[in-house]
């Protein structure tokens, strides 16, 4: 495992000043959390965070820039770091406690067997995933409760977004995906994911640069997701072939018209009447008129120009 100083950069970045690349990179991924948080107020004042981190790339990065993020933050919050050790074969129990300490963070690791209830319930070689899901979220929210916790903090990022998406479109017959913000079904619990603007290639990058003691996540013998897979691998072929597709998807998620698809739950199709135009119209089925922070975006660049900079978005340049 790579040591890491107080900023939480690893061995190799710490025993020196940090590179350009590397600030740069930290920048971009602190700034587009710092305008997911902001945009949807997932953290206020005086709220108890508990960071879920599996030991995935996702999970470190989503600590790491919590932690640097609430050095600067317009209100203050408490983050602890949860770990479910889920008896899996394998699991190196000591890392990620070794981690925490040496980074100076609260946690709070939770052993629950839920690889032998798996196991049990699911025929060998099938996906184990979707029971696991269900049966760490209850852990989850328990360990919530009992830490006081106000937000449990997710580390899914844009493409994880994206890929749900299109899942429950292909295979589900709904447009939906994951929320940034929501909250649980008993109404006792709120949980956030503030890398929801974050695109899984910086995160890959910066999990590399920072030398987090990544877990492999296959440990449980689970057959990957097929359906996922090729989703992945669509979105990806999109985005190589049309750069800044995936970035305009994105975009799409929080731009949508009700009047111009087709659920009455939505909108009231019954009552409208020739006298009265709904709202934008036959106008929404004109081609769209970018603005140049849209064009940005379409780019492939994140941009935070709404968020002032001592607030959770970008940090002051140096």
């Amino acid at each position: 495992m790579s040591t890491a100083n107080q900023h939480g950069w690893p061995g190799v970045a710490g025993a020196g000043t940090p590179s350009n690349s590397f600030l740069r990179l930290r920048k971009k991924i602190e700034r587009a959390a710092g305008e997911a948080i902001a945009d949807y107020r997932m953290i206020d004042d005086g709220d108890v965070v508990m960071v879920c981190v599996s030991g995935g790339k996702d999970s470190f990065t989503l600590l790491s820039t919590l932690l640097a993020l609430r050095e600067r933050a317009p209100v203050n919050f408490r983050v602890i770091a949860m770990n479910l050790d889920q008896r899996q074969p394998g699991f190196p129990a000591d890392v990620l406690p070794r981690y925490f300490e040496t980074i100076g963070v609260e946690y709070r690791i939770v052993t629950e067997d839920t690889y032998a209830i798996v196991r049990d319930k699911i025929p060998a070689g099938k996906t184990t995933c979707s029971l696991c899901s269900r049966l760490r979220r209850g852990i989850i929210y328990r360990t919530a409760s009992e830490l006081g916790a106000t937000r449990i903090a997710l580390g899914h990022h844009r493409d994880d977004m994206l890929e749900t998406l299109f899942l429950n479109m292909f295979f589900g017959g709904r447009i939906k995906a994951m929320p940034p913000k929501l909250m649980s079904d008993d109404g006792r619990h709120i949980v956030i994911r503030p890398l929801a603007y974050c695109p899984e290639r910086l995160i890959a990058r910066y999990a590399v640069a920072m030398g987090y003691p990544i877990i492999p996540c296959n440990l449980c013998g689970s057959q990957p997701n097929a359906q996922r897979q090729q989703v992945k691998a669509m979105l990806a072929g999109w985005e190589r072939e049309f750069p800044g597709r995936i970035e305009s998807l994105s975009t799409a998620m929080k731009n949508v018209v009700p009047s111009h698809l087709g659920d009455r739950s939505l909108f009231d199709f019954a009552r409208l009447a020739s006298a009265v135009s709904p709202v934008e119209g036959d106008i929404a089925c004109d081609p769209p008129v970018m603005s140049s922070d849209d064009a940005c975006a379409s780019s492939g660049q994140i941009t935070s120009h709404r968020l002032l900079r001592h607030d959770f978005g970008e940090p002051c340049d140096h």
